[in-house]
């Protein structure tokens, strides 16, 4: 049965004008105008689209789905203004909690607080008394926790990254994490689960990728994950465990590759992303380097070997150094064409040099990264800048440099650090806070698009772009007027000419109101369709 979208806005590459489109049997057919649509179709089921416009669904490249869906429905402090707001939530959640549970709550950011300080612990205890409570910071690298979690993990007392009476990182963070994640029954994980995938599809999401990994979830949770997204009327989901070894352990996991969050190094906000130089705000620190540049080698060396995508999680800059050295003695070991034939990835890449970037786009690494940390941390008085100082932070996230070196931009939220929200991330990346890392409205929109694709392995030049022979995965979004945008431009240049050949888009312009999604289709299946629509 072929289905005929007409009246509609399309954007594809082969029609810039075309209103109308067919779908059969999952894949695009045909693309072009009404009349000729109608009179090539007389079978079709006809949809009048109603002026909406139609684009390829988004990729999001990099999410933690349960952790998300938790958030959905328990303690959210991603907006809590202050020290005495955090705490009083707790306190009004803490009595709530069953027998043998534990209060998780994510998304506190001192930073953004009076006094720029995290409870203590006598404080957290204070609010919550027994109950165990697990609140991990924004940027997930960091947690407060309460005695009466810690008084179950006597490794973690131990552990490095421990604080008496403060938030604890590192491996102190990694046994709390994992005790709290334990503490998740099943039917909550699956409804967690559940809900993340549904908020997805209404933000014409069709595919997200899954960073999982032994320091972040379970291997519970990424099969549980993997088996409810092959359920019909849900997105896809690519699973990445973070956790060096070879086939048979992402065969186990149900992973498409050893990749995601493999830590090199930890965030800024919690200062334990790895740095050449000490935090401006911290003297004494330089953050955490988990793997040299010989475990990176010898990571890449297995999985490229093991026909595998390798991928890392690197921001500080000497732990993107470490990355760069890590890949060119892989290369001495393997090639060039064997090393980058495999498309390994880096996650979040954010204080890269240019010689840098020159060499991983030779290597054809693709870059994960998320425009809507520079919106949320970026600028003259933000997160980077009182952590770096703001000569260091203006060259974070530089997009059009990662862009000139050849990498692929595959852009993602990393939720629940930062929302779904991909017209978000592509006005970030747009609009950074430094101009020469903007990119152009059409590259940011291909990077959410065709470049998560390409992250996961599909190369073939159609998953992400509507063309005959492509799959039929979309979205059709309630928008205001469109606009072309030149191939050079900013969020600020457009072109007015009808003539340009160029597929229109949304204004970017954040006064301009935020399309609304109306349907999301994959592969010629709705996974997604708005109730007043």
């Amino acid at each position: 049965m072929t289905t005929l979208l007409v009246n509609g806005r399309i954007h594809t590459p082969d029609s810039p004008d075309a209103t109308a489109m067919a779908v059969t049997d999952g894949q695009i057919t045909w693309l072009g105008q009404d009349g000729p649509g109608r009179a090539a179709h007389p079978g079709a089921e006809v949809h009048d689209l109603a002026g909406a416009f139609v684009a390829p669904a988004f990729v999001d490249a990099h999410v933690h789905a349960t952790a998300t869906g938790l958030l959905y429905s328990g303690l959210d402090l991603t907006g809590a203004k202050s020290r005495a707001e955090c705490l009083a939530a707790v306190r009004a959640h803490a009595a709530a909690v069953p027998e043998g549970g534990v209060l998780w709550g994510h998304g506190w950011d001192e930073t953004r607080w009076p006094d720029a300080r995290p409870p203590t612990r006598a404080e957290l205890d204070s609010a919550a008394r027994t109950t165990p409570v697990y609140l991990s910071r924004i940027d997930v690298h960091s947690a407060l926790v309460s005695t009466a979690l810690l008084d179950t993990l006597p490794q973690a007392r131990a552990a490095t990254g421990y604080t008496e009476d403060g938030p604890v990182s590192r491996d102190a963070h990694h046994h709390t994490r994992g005790a709290a994640l334990r503490a998740i029954r099943p039917d909550q994980r699956d409804a967690a689960q559940r809900a993340f995938l549904r908020a997805a599809a209404t933000q014409g999401i069709a595919a997200v990728h899954e960073c999982a990994g032994p320091d972040i979830s379970s291997s519970e949770d990424l099969t549980a994950l993997l088996t409810l997204a092959t359920g019909v009327g849900q997105p896809d989901v690519v699973g990445y465990w973070g956790q060096t070894g070879e086939a048979e352990l992402a065969t186990r996991v149900g992973a498409a590759g050893l990749a995601g969050d493999l830590f090199v190094d930890g965030a800024l906000g919690s200062r334990t992303a790895a740095l050449a130089a000490p935090y401006t705000d911290d003297p004494a620190a330089t953050g955490a380097l988990y793997l040299d540049a010989d475990q990176i080698a010898a990571h890449l060396i297995a999985t490229t070997r093991a026909g595998l995508q390798a991928g890392f999680h690197a921001i500080g800059d000497a732990a993107i150094t470490a990355i760069v050295e890590g890949f060119t003695l892989a290369e001495k070991t393997l090639g060039t064409p064997t090393l980058a034939g495999r498309a390994h990835r880096v996650e979040h890449l954010e204080m890269i040099t240019p010689a840098q970037a020159e060499i991983l786009g030779r290597l054809g690494v693709v870059a994960s990264v998320q425009p809507a940390f520079d919106a949320a941390w970026g600028g003259q008085h933000g997160m980077y800048a009182q952590r770096l100082g703001a000569d260091r932070a203006a060259g974070l996230n530089p997009f059009a440099q990662l862009a000139r070196a050849g990498l692929t931009l595959a852009f993602g939220s990393d939720t629940p650090v930062t929302p779904l929200d991909p017209w978000g991330a592509l006005r970030a990346a747009t609009a950074h806070h430094t101009e020469g890392a903007r990119i152009s409205a059409r590259a940011a929109f291909t990077a959410h698009t065709r470049g998560g694709w390409r992250a996961a392995g599909h190369r073939d030049g159609l998953a992400g772009v509507l063309t005959p022979g492509a799959p039929a995965t979309y979205a059709i979004w309630d928008t205001g007027p469109l606009v072309k945008p030149a191939a050079d431009s900013r969020v600020q240049r457009w072109s007015t000419d009808p003539r340009s050949g160029v597929p229109a888009l949304p204004s970017l312009d954040p006064a301009d109101p935020t399309p609304t999604c109306l349907a999301t289709v994959l592969r010629g299946a709705t996974i997604y369709h708005r109730e007043d629509h």
